[in-house]
């Protein structure tokens, strides 16, 4: 079969991306390659325990921060992070398992910045891997992916937040600040999404896979197959390299969680590079960052030499008799640290094993390996501290029998109240919904004395009022009977006294109601009584006020008569001064008398008539206007009275009081209520006798009629 070639025309940017991944993928082969031969040289192809050393880069922070930097501290946090576990957190546990009561250390947990990174669908990684996947990916919009993913992130942050002067010219789409475990490092995006693709054309890998030279052949023999060579042959496929770094890295961890680890710190002494100079602010500064300082509090106060019981048994019972081998290996040990004589701050024991301070568990190895002779004076000892340790036991014994019989006692007096509690806990859940009922009860019996004082004091319906009283008692007094006979619960207590309070109150105020009626009733009856007084006194003052205006008018028109009969007479008499002579006109009429003497009887008594008439028209003018100003004041009064008693009595007293009047009120409502009603017909005494007996609002209807029809025009 014939090999079919079809040309795909690349860009520039492509084929440059292309040549470089070609070249670091057979660089990646080759190192592959130098790593196998190397295995090969050994003389054994499989060990069950090796050695590794891991030397790696050490936390990298420049003026420019790349792709490079970004995964080497990723690296660096995972590192240290397993630091801590092993050194601290894994110690600590140890030490808290085995109960030494040593005091918590407290370091910095990285896993919150290790999550930022690596973290599914949000880690930066992962981000970074979703933007190359993109038709056309960019660095500014990874970075403002990543900006707005972890918007409040303590870790992350903006490069104008740096100290630094030339990382706060930078954007923020051009970059961001990671904090670090060692500190804050900014990293700019520039070029990361083109860092991170990886891929090789498989055109390519096809190609140098089917090279004539044998060793080329052979380095990409084992990279990919041939199967997926063909189905992908002319493509360009995607590889992260930042999802490549992460899996290695995880493989690296895996590796050493499984193994035993010691670390090495190095710590730069000066920034020269030259010896025998030491920057102590640097050296600080590297340890803090380091996670150094909580190592040497937790090893301060911790055991850092550990052996096993049974382990210290296996390596010293050959130099023990008999007597003390056939001891638990707990025991054995406790003894021999007591006979030795150490210092009980210099080891600690553990549930399965002993701890020794730095340094002296080889003092022990000493002693336990010295001369026959001290190793006899040491068995002695071993055996005393038995005889002591046993003897303390049986006294300790003892002490815990005596300890456990007053334990005993003690538990079955508080048992014995705990019943009591429980019985009156329950008695009480039981009949304390009664008692309080009874309690309530009984005090709405004591009010019932309120009731009687206020039938005591109504003139009207005592007797029936006293029925009603006397029912609510034998409630009262049967509810009574019933909460002490059954056992009745809250709810049911509650819902008959309610009732009886509600009943209590109803006839406490229908008692009130009817009180009330009774002192209005009282109230309008004095009224009344003192409005027939007051009109009977007016009767009285108008018939004083006509007889003084008779006898007034009476002795007038008596002087007035007088008056003119003495001026007649004057002018009559003959030769009296003022007495007509000829030429004068008695009448003051102007005429002339000069000749023939005219009669005058006539005219004088016609105008004397006619002054008496003017003079009675004045006072009948005069009497009229005092009568139009007593009605005026009487009309103010009334309407003054009708308002005032329209808004004092109730409306149901009125129309009681309004049924018990007479004839005269019923047709003075009547009339209230009529739109229309013609009052000149009725009389001045009338009209004032039906207002100032009328109710309120008829009164002040008919006031305003008759303010309306009497009205002086």
């Amino acid at each position: 079969s014939s090999l079919c070639v079809s040309r795909v025309p690349l860009k520039v940017e492509q084929a440059n991306n292309a040549r470089d991944a070609l070249a670091k993928a057979v660089y990646s082969c080759l190192f592959d390659h130098v790593v196998t031969r190397a295995n090969q040289c050994f003389p054994f192809e499989s060990s069950a325990n090796f050695i590794g050393v891991l030397d790696i880069a050490g936390f990298e922070y420049f003026e420019h921060n790349s792709f490079e930097q970004f995964c080497i501290n990723y690296c660096n946090e995972k590192l240290q992070q397993f630091f801590n576990e092993r050194i601290l957190k894994e110690e600590q546990e140890l030490y808290q398992r085995e109960g030494l009561g040593v005091n918590e250390v407290h370091y910095v947990d990285n896993q919150d910045c290790i999550d930022l990174v690596e973290a599914k669908m949000v880690g930066i990684l992962d981000i970074l891997d979703e933007e190359n996947r993109l038709p056309q990916p960019s660095d500014q919009h990874f970075t403002d992916t990543v900006h707005n993913k972890h918007k409040n992130h303590f870790r992350l942050t903006v490069p104008r937040k740096s100290k630094l002067a030339v990382h706060r010219n930078v954007r923020d789409d051009e970059g961001f600040i990671i904090r670090h475990f060692a500190g804050a490092v900014c990293y700019e995006t520039t070029k990361f999404v083109e860092k991170n693709n990886d891929a090789l054309h498989m055109s390519l890998e096809c190609l140098v896979s089917e090279s004539k030279d044998r060793f080329v052949r052979e380095l990409f023999e084992n990279s990919n197959n041939s199967k997926d060579v063909k189905q992908k042959a002319g493509k360009l496929g995607f590889i992260s390299v930042g999802n490549k770094f992460r899996t290695q890295l995880n493989i690296l961890l895996e590796k050493l969680r499984s193994t035993g680890s010691s670390f090495i710190r190095c710590i730069k002494p000066n920034l020269k590079m030259i010896s025998h100079q030491f920057e102590g602010a640097q050296i600080l500064s590297q340890l803090q960052c380091s996670g150094m300082v909580s190592v040497l509090d937790l090893m301060q106060g911790g055991f850092p030499s550990r052996a096993p019981f049974h382990e210290l048994y296996n390596m010293y019972q050959q130099y023990m008799p008999p007597k003390l081998t056939r001891l638990d290996p707990r025991l054995f040990c406790k003894a021999l640290f007591k006979a030795l004589g150490l210092n009980e701050n210099d080891y600690k024991f553990g549930l399965t094993r002993v701890f020794f301070r730095p340094g002296k568990f080889k003092e022990f190895d000493q002693i336990m390996k010295s001369d026959p002779d001290h190793l006899a004076e040491l068995v002695k000892k071993v055996n005393k501290w038995l005889l002591h340790s046993r003897w303390k036991k049986v006294q300790w014994c003892a002490l815990s029998v005596i300890k456990l019989k007053n334990k005993i006692v003690y538990r079955t007096s508080a048992c014995i109240k705990m019943q009591k509690t429980v019985r009156m806990w329950l008695c009480r859940k039981k009949h304390k919904p009664r008692i309080d009922g009874l309690v309530k009860v009984r005090n709405l019996k004591k009010r019932m004395g309120r009731f009687n004082e206020v039938v005591a004091g109504l003139k009207e319906g005592k007797q029936e009022m006293s029925k009603q009283i006397q029912g609510l008692e034998t409630a009262i007094d049967s509810l009574m009977v019933q909460i002490k006979r059954t056992v009745m619960t809250r709810i049911d207590i509650d819902h008959e006294y309610q009732a009886l309070v509600t009943r209590s109150e109803q006839l406490l105020i229908a008692m009130q109601n009817k009180k009330k009626e009774e002192e209005e009733r009282e109230r309008l009856r004095r009224i009344e009584e003192e409005m027939e007084r007051e009109k009977k006194r007016r009767e009285e003052d108008e018939q004083r006020r006509k007889q003084d205006d008779d006898d007034r008018k009476l002795k007038s028109e008596m002087e007035q008569k007088r008056k003119q009969e003495a001026h007649l007479l004057a002018w009559l008499r003959p030769g009296s001064s003022g007495s007509p002579g000829r030429g004068a006109d008695p009448a003051g009429s102007g005429a002339d008398f000069s000749g023939e003497r005219r009669p005058f009887g006539s005219k004088l008594l016609a105008g004397m008539e006619m002054e008496l008439q003017l003079q009675a028209e004045r006072e009948e003018d005069a009497s009229r206007q005092t009568v139009l100003e007593q009605e005026r004041r009487d009309r103010e009064l009334a309407l003054r009275i009708a308002q005032s008693e329209s808004e004092l009595i109730p409306e149901e007293v009125q129309n009681d009081a309004g049924l018990r009047r007479g004839p005269q009120v019923q047709a003075t409502k009547a009339a209230a209520g009529a739109k229309k009603y013609e009052l000149s017909k009725w009389k001045y005494a009338e009209l004032r006798d039906a207002i100032n007996t009328s109710c309120g609002e008829c009164r002040r209807v008919i006031a305003n009629m008759a303010a309306m029809e009497f009205t002086p025009k």
